[in-house]
């Protein structure tokens, strides 16, 4: 496999090194130059197989002459040893609840067999590295949790101290050892933004800093497969199919793309946003516009006002967005809006979708969730169109039990992994936006 920038300025890499190094040197994102097609065979082969035999079938595709198939097969079963239930809702809607994993998120899912595939690559060649990661709510747990007690990885992740729940919170600032968690007086696009100058900051460089966010292409492959899994345990091929991805940084929907590049017979797919609708503004004007600063929404992990992964959606489609939001070439604006969808849902939308799915189903889901299926009912009264589709639930419930219980008057029973956390010492260190500081830190913190 070969890994190109979105910006165009740097070789093309490996994808032991694009792992590895997260950001590109010209500060791009990369991307695979060509991903393996899925041919009919393979999803009749994958037809109600388990979620490792499913995941480890692609990658072993995807990453042919990277990883050895044995170690590959060994990292794959390891990562994913937990549950990914699919639930009816109605005859041509589910729910892929993807909230069964060591820190209840979606997340885990790309921290698990990320982290098992750099310390597979780290060993091989005696390195030791720091992740800094940003997060608005899920990705710094997973991550934390997916590399805590490794040896050769220390995790620093950033986090806005005002807009992440008490749980996601604890879930970063009681593991310590490797883990090292900061609270930033500020936003989540503040915390990215630092991160991403620190890869780029040449004085930095003997830190041997990566990234565990979607900025990283280790993260994004992951999030293909369970969008595999969930066609081959619902359609028949080529039965087509419509996700909807609550979307915030947008990796998770870029998965979806990766996933339907390879050949998944994907009819539509919806990015459901939360108030911050810059990429639904700009699908319906051609314009891109940043919020600045982001709006703080129920959603909170979603609270995005400048998705990174926005400029690898261009580059798919032709165009070229650098990491300040400036298009300099336009993506086929006809095609990509044929492909994908994108809903902006309110807070006041995202509580009654909440009190709805539980008075009519049964089903409890959190606002994240409740956003994704705000945004299918949108695509559905707008076009008419029925086609079995799937909606996600990335995080569980518990994660938000104030939010939950506000609204539908539930307090969401916590899975162990939830409560094990409540009773742990937390630890945490303080910072402003000012990006010298958090350099001064870096140096001082690691050497």
């Amino acid at each position: 496999m070969k890994l190109y920038s979105t910006n165009l300025q740097a070789a093309e890499v490996s994808f032991e090194t694009a792992l590895i190094t997260g950001q590109a040197p010209d500060k791009g994102l990369y991307l695979p130059r060509s991903l393996p097609h899925l041919s009919r065979e393979d999803f009749v082969s994958l037809k109600d197989k388990t979620y490792p035999e499913v995941a480890f079938h692609v990658l072993r595709k995807v990453l042919e002459g990277e990883i050895d198939e044995l170690s590959l097969k060994a990292i794959t079963y390891d990562a994913y040893n937990y549950d990914v239930p699919l639930e009816k809702v109605e005859d041509n809607t589910y729910i892929m609840r993807l909230d069964s994993g060591p820190t209840a998120s979606f997340k885990d899912f790309a921290a698990r067999l990320m982290a098992r595939l750099m310390q597979y690559y780290l060993k091989k060649e005696n390195k030791e590295i720091t992740i800094l990661t940003a997060t608005s709510g899920d990705t710094g747990s997973a991550v934390a949790h997916a590399f805590y007690g490794l040896d050769n990885v220390k995790v620093i992740v950033l986090f806005p101290q005002k807009e992440v729940s008490d749980r996601q919170r604890k879930q970063m600032t009681t593991l310590q050892k490797n883990i090292t968690a900061i609270a930033i007086d500020g936003k989540f696009d503040d915390c990215q933004a630092m991160v991403k100058k620190a890869f780029s900051d040449e004085q930095l460089e003997h830190l041997n800093l990566s990234s565990a966010n979607s900025i990283n292409i280790g993260r994004l492959i992951p999030q293909s497969l369970y969008y595999i899994y969930a066609y081959t345990r619902l359609c028949s091929y080529p039965e087509e199919v419509i996700f909807s991805i609550p979307s915030g940084n947008f990796g998770n929907m870029m998965g979806c793309v990766l996933a339907k590049t390879m050949g998944l017979p994907v009819k539509k797919i919806i990015a459901s946003v939360n108030e911050n609708d810059e990429v639904p503004s700009f699908l319906r004007a051609g314009e891109y516009h940043k919020i600045v600063p982001s709006l703080n929404c129920l959603s909170n992990a979603m609270n995005v006002g400048h998705p990174s992964n926005l400029a690898r959606l261009i580059a798919v489609y032709g165009g070229q967005m650098d990491e300040q939001g400036i298009i300099s070439k336009m993506p086929d604006m006809e095609k990509l809006r044929n492909d994908i969808y994108s809903s902006s849902v309110t807070d006041k939308e995202t509580k009654s979708t909440m009190r709805e799915i539980l008075d009519r189903y049964g089903i409890l889901i959190e606002p994240h969730g409740a956003v994704g299926i705000k945004g299918l009912t949108d695509y559905r009264t707008k076009t008419q169109d029925n086609t079995l589709a799937v909606t996600l639930e990335t995080a569980h419930p518990a994660k938000f039990p104030g939010e939950v219980k506000a609204v539908t008057g539930i307090d969401p029973e916590p899975p162990r992994s939830l409560k094990e956390i409540e009773v742990k010492e937390e630890q945490m260190d303080f910072l402003d936006t000012e990006y010298v500081k958090f350099k001064e830190y870096l140096l001082a913190k690691i050497g």
